[in-house]
C-alpha cells in the first residue's frame, strides 16, 4: 500500500480515554494506528479544502469544523505546524 515508519506520540489525554489507548496498545497496536491515521487524514482533508476551496460544499465544512472545537474553544483537529521548524 505505502511505505510507514513508527513514530512514538506524547498526548494528555482524560485518564479514562488515557487508560482504554494503553489497553488498545497492548491489546491491538494496529487499531491505535488505524484511529491516528483516520484522524490525521480527516484533518488533512479539511484543511485542504478550506484552503484551495475545492468543494461546492466548503463553506458546510468552514461551519462543521468551526462546530467541532471543545469547550475551552481549541481545536482537538488542530496540530503545530512543524514545517517550519
Amino acid at each position: 500500500m505505502w511505505e510507514t515508519c513508527s513514530v512514538q506520540l506524547n498526548v494528555q489525554l482524560p485518564r479514562d480515554i488515557a487508560e482504554q489507548a494503553e489497553e488498545v496498545q497492548k491489546t491491538d497496536p494496529e487499531f491505535l494506528s488505524r484511529v491516528v491515521l483516520y484522524g490525521l487524514t480527516r484533518r488533512s482533508i479539511y484543511r485542504h479544502l478550506r484552503e484551495h476551496g475545492q468543494s461546492p460544499d466548503a463553506g458546510d465544512v468552514q461551519t462543521q469544523h468551526a462546530t467541532e472545537r471543545g469547550p475551552s474553544g481549541h481545536d482537538p483537529w488542530s496540530l503545530p505546524d512543524l514545517s517550519s521548524s
